[in-house]
């Protein structure tokens, strides 16, 4: 009996032992592992190695391509001067930044061109071919320069022309200025009273910014146009005004309502002594008065 006590035991136990279902049964498959592996590597190495471009149906290798780049004849330097405008200069929207280049010459600019800073450079001359075929100019910025020479006409055409800026020259006299004019900068010049035409400033009906500081005037321009709101004549040789300078001896109802701002420090002339030069003025000039 005791021998058969325990396998009696196992008999009543077997039904309650189950099997594990199919799909927690892993099966075992054996795989020649790194091979494929290995094909997969040594393709892509092969590609690196050697790329190729497939062209018309060929296969023409990068080595072939450079082999054939090489046989290409060399493309010379290109001098800089012969480089068009907005390669040598920054053209924007209808801007052309041509500043610090060193350029002694205005550049050829393209036909849309509406604003021109040329700053800081060697020009020494303004040509009426540099703008003839520019209509569109509103605005040309040529201070710091050495510009001596200005041809007759080179601005009067620019019909659309507003600002002109000529500052920090070598200017003797004034070029004709265009008609829609309103900001005309010569200051730091050397321009005297002879190189300013009695009318230059008359038919500039819109003029309102004139800046002719630093300068050797002797008196202070004719025929001011109305339209004129700031008038810097500062740091000039001017040693006396008049009562028809600013205003209209003749007419005592006369004022000048637009002008804000008259700079005439730094000359010799002593305005307290001209007490009827200022009535049309809102008000007085500033400078020396004792």
């Amino acid at each position: 009996m005791k021998t058969l006590q325990p396998s009696f035991f196992l008999f009543m136990f077997m039904p309650l032992v189950k099997l594990a279902p199919p799909f927690q049964q892993e099966s075992l498959n054996i795989y020649e592992y790194d091979t494929d592996i290995f094909k997969d590597k040594q393709f892509k190495q092969d590609y690196e190695d050697n790329p190729q471009d497939e062209k018309n149906g060929k296969i023409i290798s990068h080595d072939t391509k450079l082999q054939q780049d090489e046989n290409e004849p060399s493309v010379p330097p290109t001098n800089d001067t012969d480089l068009p405008t907005c390669l040598l200069c920054v053209c924007i929207c209808g801007s052309v930044y041509c500043e610090e280049t060193d350029t002694e010459a205005i550049p050829p600019l393209p036909k849309e061109t509406a604003y021109l800073y040329a700053r800081f450079n060697k020009i020494k001359r303004v040509a009426v071919a540099d703008f003839a075929h520019i209509p569109t100019l509103r605005r040309i910025d040529l201070t710091g320069n050495r510009i001596e020479e200005i041809e007759y006409g080179a601005f009067s055409k620019l019909l659309f022309l507003e600002e002109l800026s000529l500052a920090e020259n070598n200017l003797l006299k004034l070029p004709v200025l265009p008609p829609k004019l309103t900001t005309f900068n010569a200051n730091q010049n050397r321009i005297k009273s002879r190189g300013i035409k009695a009318n230059a400033f008359k038919k500039l009906t819109n003029l309102a910014y004139l800046y002719l500081a630093h300068n050797a005037l002797e008196s202070v321009p004719l025929n001011l146009p109305e339209s004129l709101r700031i008038l810097h004549l500062q740091y000039n040789n001017i040693t006396t005004i008049t009562d028809d300078t600013f205003c209209k001896s003749n007419f005592t109802r006369y004022v000048r309502i637009r002008m804000d701002e008259i700079r005439m420090e730094g000359n010799p002339v002593i305005l307290g002594k001209y007490p009827n030069a200022f009535p049309c003025l809102r008000s007085l000039p500033v400078g020396t008065y004792f």
